[in-house]
């Protein structure tokens, strides 16, 4: 890498890091700089999963005060892990084409969910009119699903998470960034040591992306935590929008 490489990797840091706190998608930035600076489609990707990871950890630092207590949370955390691992094996043992395709809808998918949300609780009921079980059982799915997602791309994941617990969990959207910023940091550290161990990791570049996304995925959360409810909501939706518009362009080109 020369210095421009240098630069343009700090750079990409620095708003991926920040992008991810506020909205989730960060690697969409992050991932076509490292294509821009040579590196093969498959090994940028891996690369970039390991660098965002940092940013994740300082996520959670910065909205660490918005996290429940209690038991429940900490439960979504094996679930976590074990749909990581199986996003991983995925993106290592299959092509990559076919998943390429559904990934747009994915994430466009997620974004609809954030922006009805109110009318599908309507339809499928309030979280708090469901049984215990079926909440339970209702997180743990939504959990499941997004961590196979940011094991295999993690672009958009944060929206992912934020569309789905939204729908499932009674609380406030802050409360549902900050949890999503602590599943987003597993699955960060996750795919960081099944790609280390397993992966085409580039650390040159991983080691200039990483410190950047710290100081901006601190700075973005707490930038959110100061954002109200429906401002986050759009500012979610609209990013989502944009990156699953762009996953589709950049799929069918």
């Amino acid at each position: 890498m020369d210095l421009s490489d240098v630069a343009l990797l700090v750079t990409a840091g620095l708003a991926a890091g920040m992008v991810n706190a506020v909205a989730g998608g960060g690697s969409l930035i992050t991932f076509p700089a490292l294509i821009a600076t040579g590196l093969p489609p498959v090994p940028a990707n891996v690369t970039n999963s390991v660098s965002v990871f940092p940013g994740y950890v300082a996520s959670v630092a910065g909205s660490r005060m918005d996290l429940p207590r209690g038991r429940q949370l900490w439960s979504l955390l094996p679930t976590t892990v074990l749909g990581t691992g199986v996003g991983c094996l995925l993106l290592l043992a299959t092509p990559a084409r076919a998943f390429e395709l559904v990934v747009p809808f994915l994430v466009l998918g997620a974004a609809a969910v954030l922006a009805f949300q109110d009318p599908l609780r309507r339809l499928v009921g309030h979280p708090a009119d469901l049984s215990p079980r079926r909440r339970t059982v209702s997180v743990q799915a939504m959990v499941a699903v997004g961590s196979v997602y940011g094991g295999y791309f993690g672009a958009a994941l944060g929206v992912m998470l934020v569309a789905g617990l939204a729908l499932v969990l009674d609380t406030s959207l802050a409360r549902v960034n900050a949890i999503k910023n602590l599943l987003s940091a597993v699955v960060g550290l996750t795919t960081l040591v099944v790609f280390a161990l397993f992966g085409p990791v580039h650390w040159g570049a991983a080691a200039v992306i990483a410190p950047a996304t710290v100081a901006g995925g601190y700075l973005g959360a707490r930038l959110a935590r100061r954002l109200p409810s429906v401002v986050l909501k759009t500012v979610i939706v609209v990013f989502g929008t944009v990156i699953g518009l762009y996953l589709l362009w950049r799929a069918l080109r």
